[in-house]
């Protein structure tokens, strides 16, 4: 694939051109904020600490809502509270007139039990789905959260230099709202993106990666995610005689083996890749007692609208099918769930030399497609956007072996946090000095 070049006014305020030296030093405003991103480091590991021992579950994040917000008060920002529900919002009005760059870190943590054997280890226990569950910021959000709110100090203390002004997002359930959706919608329907009006945003990850290293991907990045549910209504009958009714496990069985063809046998993969997955089968209450009904549960991942289209009607077709060849029915739903991380080519490519000041040119590389799926792609269907990848895997240990994301043994290295620190804030301040007002 070719990779546009993207001229801009004004890059040398943040970020070296592609092919200057390592050893060239950065511009003054660059400098300033490698300087005070070191004299806050102590201050953004403890956040992270902090939140590490104290998560909670999506929709119901208050004690870091409030730990957020009054930090973004004490630096002198407009903050708005319970945007989406819990969310945060702190506006920061530059010295210098500009347009409006957004900046956002998600602050719920996963129903999982952590496993990690450090001091500030997770012993919250919170209800999930009616059961008792450990708490734990499995999916890295506990960083997002400090690093942001250690931009957002970094910033601050720029105020007078800052061209523009930056919307600071802390946002709420990006693994999904309890009553449905993610918390990027919600925001957006609160308005976080309207007053002041928001021009482009930029937000980052952690995982499993060389530590301090920066990965992106220009356009489609990770995967629209969406679930379906497929009831199989049978007829129940008597496990000794089968011919009495109509067994909706076995057709169920049968369903999860033909959706199985849709991506294997059905779809051009060598285009563009995509995955139907069934994860939950539940029928039946007894061994001798054919069920009324089945139930299954699964999640299909697609990185086009076209694509995500097809597929949604070849498993209507296919659950439908099989059902009636055995004489049973059943109901499919797919629900909305999240669209395509798709960052925006132009700006991407733009803030690719900024990337490479604050990580290093060796440290910045383009990475496949991610299967896995982000609600941050809201804010990209709405305003141009740029989400990448920073790891955090500790040196001496390979991070394509450790546990990853959701896992109850993921750790984060604190050794990348300060590089998330200078990258949001470095593109923030990029962004708005090659982006003026009127242009």
């Amino acid at each position: 694939m070719s990779r546009r070049v993207v001229r801009i006014a004004l890059a040398s305020l943040i970020a070296l051109p592609i092919s200057a030296p390592l050893a060239a030093q950065p511009s003054p405003l660059a400098a300033e904020v490698d300087r005070r991103t070191a004299a806050i480091n102590a201050k953004v590991v403890a956040w992270r600490r902090d939140i590490h021992e104290h998560p909670e579950l999506s929709g119901f994040e208050t004690r870091t809502a409030a730990l957020v917000a009054e930090h973004l008060r004490g630096l002198g920002l407009e903050v708005r509270t319970g945007v989406g529900g819990t969310g945060v919002v702190g506006i920061l009005r530059g010295g210098r007139p500009g347009r409006v760059v957004a900046l956002r870190a998600d602050m719920d943590a996963l129903p999982v039990t952590e496993l990690v054997d450090i001091p500030f280890r997770s012993r919250v226990r919170a209800q999930y789905n009616g059961q008792e569950v450990g708490v734990m910021h499995a999916c890295g959000h506990d960083n997002h959260v400090a690093i942001l709110m250690g931009t957002a100090e970094v910033l601050a203390g720029m105020r007078a230099q800052v061209p523009g002004t930056v919307v600071f997002i802390f946002q709420p359930a990006e693994e999904g709202h309890p009553q449905g959706g993610g918390g990027a919608e919600r925001m957006l329907a609160d308005g976080v993106f309207d007053d002041p009006k928001v021009d482009a945003i930029f937000g980052l990850h952690v995982g499993p990666g060389r530590l301090g290293e920066i990965t992106y991907r220009p356009g489609p990045t990770m995967a629209a995610s969406n679930s379906f549910y497929i009831t199989v209504h049978g007829r129940q009958t008597h496990g000794a005689r089968p011919w009495g009714g109509v067994d909706p496990i076995v057709v169920g069985s049968q369903i999860v083996l033909g959706l199985q063809t849709i991506v294997a046998r059905q779809i051009d993969i060598t285009e563009i890749p995509a995955i139907v997955t069934v994860g939950q089968f539940q029928g039946g209450i007894r061994s001798n007692i054919i069920p009324d009904s089945a139930r299954l549960v699964g999640t299909i991942r697609t990185f086009s609208r076209q694509q995500r289209a097809d597929i949604f009607e070849r498993v209507q077709r296919t659950a439908t099918n099989i059902a009636e060849a055995s004489g049973a029915r059943v109901t499919v739903r797919i629900d909305s769930g999240y669209t395509v991380t798709n960052n925006d080519v132009a700006l991407t490519e733009a803030m690719v030399p900024t990337l490479q000041r604050v990580a290093g040119a060796d440290r910045v590389r383009v990475v496949p497609l991610r299967t896995g799926a982000e609600d941050f792609s809201f804010f990209q269907e709405r305003v141009p956007g740029f989400f990448f990848f920073l790891g955090v895997t500790a040196d001496g240990l390979d991070p394509e072996t450790v546990p990853g994301n959701h896992s109850p043994l993921f750790a984060a290295d604190e050794g990348a946090l300060p590089v998330g620190v200078r990258a949001m804030a470095s593109v923030a301040l990029q962004w708005l000095a090659t982006n003026p007002r009127g242009r």
